[in-house]
């Protein structure tokens, strides 16, 4: 590979015919020894930007991983493609181990992926320092770098200590990478990792394949049957907020006829393995999961991910989110959300052992996830807005399709903001909007709120709207909901100019939003491209993919990506040369799958 170029090498050993973004700059940068943190969002191709460069140059890549569970499938892909890659981690026995490692010291691979603990043993390090005095350590590729944020949903302690490598081994180059990290999480990832030289590339956020919907959390078991109906034998990932919720969750979907597996912290290691397992390997199965579950998911056909709970932040939501999708077919983004999640994840944030200047943190994270979900205006806008791009109007979310309707809802701001003053800020919404529309409830009276002036003042907004002003409130900062007093809504400071009649409130009207109808799935965008006697011939290379990576006890996309087989079925490939120009096929899977691949699409023709 040493005469190979950049480019040869993604069309030969990776299938693709060119770089896309900026994936040709960090190849060149990291290849000629530089370092480098990349953003990249899932599904852009990050993994080239290290496996590239260790093809190019001498030695062995050292790829820190903090998903031994995955670790595997992402070598079995690279075998697939005629990498010479394996695995050092706990799931090894002690002969196997010693195996890896002599092929890492005679030259025999190219990768080796490894737990950041396993790293940090005095034996890995050992091993590291002669392959360094040998020169046959190509580079360090620290995925998932987000892990050493502190405060990050992610943060893995040995993280902390791979500051190591650049003092170990100074003219290793290292590219540290991550999916989603706003502008605090990236300085902390360059401190903490020693990655004070290093080039920052940034790429674009956005991920256009993805449709986004968010709606009012109302019968959230019934929403997200609807959301599913045309879904059925689609791969998807539903969160919750709790372990119990996940485990009722998953039985209910399985009763509906959506097979669902859950998973989250608390159960069995061996279940927990078992059902990611599967949810890998298998096609058309749902995981129901807590945020324990999704860090580098690297199955590319998840077609949807439905949140029934809040996320914690925008960069918690993004990153759930972007597990859809990452075979840039079309996807959903789909949420359902309430003040009672507000209240919880509220909660959440006081009673976590952080500093007071963390919290407060946490919480403006909090209200820009709320402040999306609240925004008129095009979902995706806010949500690059907020990792600092600007966007025109996508089309592709539920706000562009079905804009909400505005209207000028500044004295019933001034109503709710009156009505929690005067309760002396300890009652939460239903209490609230009882006062609010006159209702005389035995609560009502126990605490003489009947007798305040605002009793009855907000009779010509139901209970629905006025639940959603009051979440409209919590999104634009001027109330925060207090866990401590029962979820009780509080005044902030920023809430007294409109008070005093000193700024005006736009809010939108609640509307019962449909749920994505079958019609726009994304099985119907997909399908509806290829013709019939193209589909049929695509199911057919899908049942000889399955069958072939049953055998090699691979999961299916280790074989081919579902790209891949409609491009087969669409362009019906008659010899190798042609099967060379289909996207994923390189020259490695040509010589094993491709006389298969011709006899399937010859007889199909």
């Amino acid at each position: 590979m040493s005469n190979a170029t950049a480019l040869d090498i993604l069309r030969d050993v990776f299938g693709y015919p060119a770089f896309r973004g900026a994936q040709a700059e960090i190849i060149d940068h990291i290849g000629n020894g530089g370092d480098a943190l990349v953003l990249m969002p899932t599904g852009g191709g990050k993994s080239l930007c290290y496996q590239i460069p260790a093809l190019l140059r001498p030695g062995c890549a050292v790829v820190v991983s903090p998903l031994i569970a995955l670790m595997q499938d992402q070598v079995d892909a690279l075998i697939q493609a005629g990498v010479k890659a394996a695995c050092l981690n706990s799931t090894l026995d002690w002969r196997e181990a010693q195996t890896v490692e002599q092929a890492i010291f005679s030259g025999n691979l190219d990768l080796v992926y490894i737990a950041p603990e396993r790293l940090l043993l005095d034996r890995t390090l050992a091993m590291l320092d002669s392959l360094y005095e040998a020169g046959k350590l190509a580079l360090f590729a620290i995925d998932e770098a987000h892990c050493v944020s502190q405060w990050g949903h992610d943060f893995r302690p040995e993280y902390l200590q791979l500051s190591t490598l650049h003092e170990r081994y100074p003219h290793v180059p290292r590219i540290a990478l991550t999916a989603t990290a706003d502008q605090a999480t990236q300085s902390e990832i360059l401190t903490r990792l020693g990655l004070n030289e290093a080039r920052v590339f940034l790429s674009s956020f956005d991920r256009p394949n993805i449709r986004y919907t968010v709606v009012e959390k109302d019968t959230p078991k019934k929403q997200l049957q609807a959301f599913l109906a045309g879904r059925k034998g689609q791969a998807g990932i539903v969160y919750c907020l709790s372990r119990k919720k996940v485990e009722e969750t998953a039985s209910w979907l399985s009763e509906q006829g959506f097979p669902a597996l859950p998973y989250h912290a608390g159960l069995p290691a061996p279940e927990r393995a078992a059902n990611q397992r599967r949810f890998l390997r298998e096609e058309g199965l749902i995981m129901c999961a807590t945020i324990a579950f999704g860090m580098g998911i690297d199955k590319p056909d998840v077609r949807f991910v439905a949140h029934l709970d809040l996320p914690k932040s925008i960069e918690a939501y993004y990153q759930e989110t972007g597990r859809a999708g990452r075979d840039g077919e079309p996807a959903e983004a789909w949420m359902t959300y309430g003040m009672q999640d507000v209240a919880l994840q509220h909660a959440r944030i006081a009673e976590s052992g952080a500093g007071e200047g963390q919290k407060i943190l946490e919480s403006q994270r909090l209200t820009a996830l709320l402040a999306y979900c609240e925004a008129p205006r095009c979902r995706r806008q806010v949500l690059l807005n907020y990792f600092g791009e600007e966007r025109q109007p996508c089309g592709n979310c539920d706000v562009c399709q079905d804009p909400p309707e505005l209207w000028d809802g500044t004295q019933a701001a001034q109503k709710a903001l009156s009505a929690i003053f005067r309760t002396g800020m300890r009652f939460g919404v239903s209490h609230l909007t009882d006062i609010l529309r006159g209702k005389a409830t035995d609560k009502v009276k126990q605490w003489n709120h009947d007798q305040l002036p605002t009793f009855g003042v907000g009779a010509d907004l139901d209970d629905h709207a006025w639940k959603s002003v009051f979440r409209q409130l919590a999104a634009a900062g001027l109330v925060h909901v207090d866990m401590a007093e029962h979820g009780a809504l509080q005044l902030t400071d920023a809430a007294r100019l409109v008070l005093k009649g000193g700024q005006r409130v736009e809010l939108r009207r609640p509307v019962k939003r449909k749920s994505s109808s079958p019609s726009r799935s994304s099985s119907s965008v997909v399908h509806s491209e290829l013709a019939p006697a193209d589909e049929a011939l695509f199911q057919l290379l899908r049942g000889w993919r399955g069958d072939t990576a049953r055998e090699q006890g691979v999961p299916a996309y280790v074989i081919l990506h579902d790209k891949t087989l409609r491009e087969l079925a669409e362009v019906r490939p008659k010899s190798h040369g042609m099967l060379a120009g289909i996207t994923g096929m390189g020259s490695a899977k040509i010589e094993h799958y491709g006389e298969e691949l011709l006899t399937l699409i010859r007889n199909e023709g």
